[in-house]
């Protein structure tokens, strides 16, 4: 029986020769940047099903979405409740904000979260039936401040993981008011051309014409490109709103072009709303976007509340990371790999191999027995920085040769005491700050001329770092 991953769906695998942006070490930077970045700007994370009931995204997504009519999984429960696999993570935030009571614990509340989401569409390059977002969503706050944080946000996430050539494009659509005024002009602008327009837009034309200007198909942008635009319709509040956004950016030096066609695909926005694209994407280039959704708590049942958020889908990034040439992690080595030689090595180096790991050290041991030539042969595929062999002479001298890989350098070490030095190999210029380890009192000669050899060395860098500063110093002296 040959079974295969379904149409539309991937692994993420250690190591993938064929697809290099399956590589699980690029999920694993690209996610820890994520928490990183959301953390700092103030946001927790949360987690929700990757099902709920049909109605929450029937309900909050909107009824002409292509996510409702086309893309959604539903499914029939034993209990007879019609369930979905989420497609998008913002009502379903929304849902637990509600549910739970989190406003009574705070007015502001900042989420974060990451997780696969479900769409049946067409697989294409970036678009796939179970994909993966990393979401914001700050609830409570309705000031401009509040959208510009999250642009910030966004664009920061995306430079901090090497990515250039990016356009952030924003706009508004105003509140319910302007939009009832300028779905009216934009229908009496799209009658002269319906007949031209795609079958999916014709149907959107009664029930929601502004998706007419979201529309991917080719025609139909060439005919919204002339539409009327929907900044001339705002009201004088949301006209505010827009500007003391764009000064906001302004001021941060955010580029950014205002592009008065973008909708979003949700029927849940209001006011702002923006894209960023990155260009070698191709022609499906949008990498995240997001807007404001005011009216959504309260469409599902809760109080009227202000609400903002974007999304940005993973396969995209790590995509246009490797399309850009972005400096990338490498992949997992461990820092040592320890061979035994012989059944009385085997229970030491067992013990040396935890306590290593113990101290936060990567290490790997060899359990198969092979010749040695293999077993080196094999650590080296693996990327290891160092290899100690464990014989008989190393157990009855308790010193062992460290090494390295890449130098082909030995340095001798303390069978014993392995971990504090690999610490400090690791740590490089950083050791000094775990000085109070190396403070305590040493146990072998050897580590101690070792730590020696390193604190020279750092002390000669600081030397050469003084002098140069010295120099620059000067010379800002003499200009000033």
């Amino acid at each position: 029986m040959d079974i295969k991953a379904p149409p539309g769906v991937f692994d993420i695998l250690p190591k993938d020769p064929q697809e290099e942006w399956h590589n699980s070490h690029l999920w694993q930077f690209v996610e820890r940047v994520m928490r990183n970045t959301a953390e700092q700007y103030g946001f927790q994370e949360i987690r929700t099903p990757i099902f709920e009931r049909t109605e929450l995204f029937q309900r909050g997504v909107g009824e002409t979405s292509d996510i409702i009519t086309k893309e959604m999984y539903t499914f029939i429960d034993k209990g007879e409740r019609s369930l979905s696999l989420r497609p998008e993570g913002t009502a379903p935030v929304a849902r637990a904000y509600i549910e739970h009571h989190l406003s009574h614990d705070s007015p502001v509340q900042k989420f974060y979260y990451i997780g696969p989401m479900f769409r049946y569409e067409r697989a294409q390059a970036g678009r796939y039936r179970q994909h993966h977002q990393f979401g914001v969503e700050a609830i409570g706050n309705s000031s401009p401040e509040q959208d510009a944080e999250l642009i910030d946000m966004l664009y920061t996430l995306y430079t901090r993981l090497g990515l250039k050539n990016l356009r952030v494009m924003v706009n508004s659509i105003g509140d319910a008011p302007c939009r009832i005024k300028y779905k009216e002009a934009l229908k009496n602008y799209l009658k002269q051309y319906f007949d031209q327009l795609s079958e999916d837009s014709q149907k959107r034309f009664e029930k929601n014409p502004l998706r007419i200007l979201d529309s991917k198909d080719p025609q139909d942008k060439e005919i919204v490109a002339k539409a009327p635009s929907i900044l001339e319709f705002l009201s004088e509040d949301c006209k505010k709103h827009f500007e003391q956004l764009l000064l906001l950016l302004n001021s941060l030096e955010i580029p950014y072009e205002i592009n008065d066609k973008i909708v979003r695909g949700l029927d849940y926005y209001n006011r702002t709303v923006y894209e960023v694209v990155a260009e070698e994407l191709g022609a499906q280039n949008s990498i995240g976007g997001g807007g404001r959704y005011d009216g959504l708590i309260k469409e599902l049942g809760g109080d009227d509340t202000p609400s903002t958020g974007f999304a940005t889908g993973i396969e995209r990034i790590i995509q246009a990371m490797l399309g850009q040439k972005a400096e990338t992690p490498q992949s997992y080595h461990p820092t040592i790999f320890l061979i035994p030689l012989g059944d009385e090595a085997k229970i030491p180096c067992f013990q040396i191999l935890n306590n290593l790991r113990i101290n936060g050290i990567k290490a790997q041991m060899d359990f198969s027995g092979r010749k040695l030539g293999k077993i080196m042969n094999y650590a080296n595929q693996l990327g290891s920085k160092f290899v100690v062999v464990i014989g008989d002479n190393e157990l009855k001298t308790k010193q062992v040769e460290l090494k390295n890989m890449e130098t082909g350098e030995k340095i001798l070490a303390p069978l014993f005491h392995l971990s504090r030095i690999l610490r400090i190999e690791v740590e490089g210029e950083d050791f000094i700050r775990i000085w109070k380890e190396m403070n305590a009192p040493f146990e072998q000669p050897l580590e101690a001329e070792f730590f020696l050899k390193k604190l020279q060395q750092s002390i000669d860098s600081t030397k050469h770092l003084t002098e140069e500063l010295q120099t620059a110093m000067k010379k800002m002296q003499d200009i000033l």
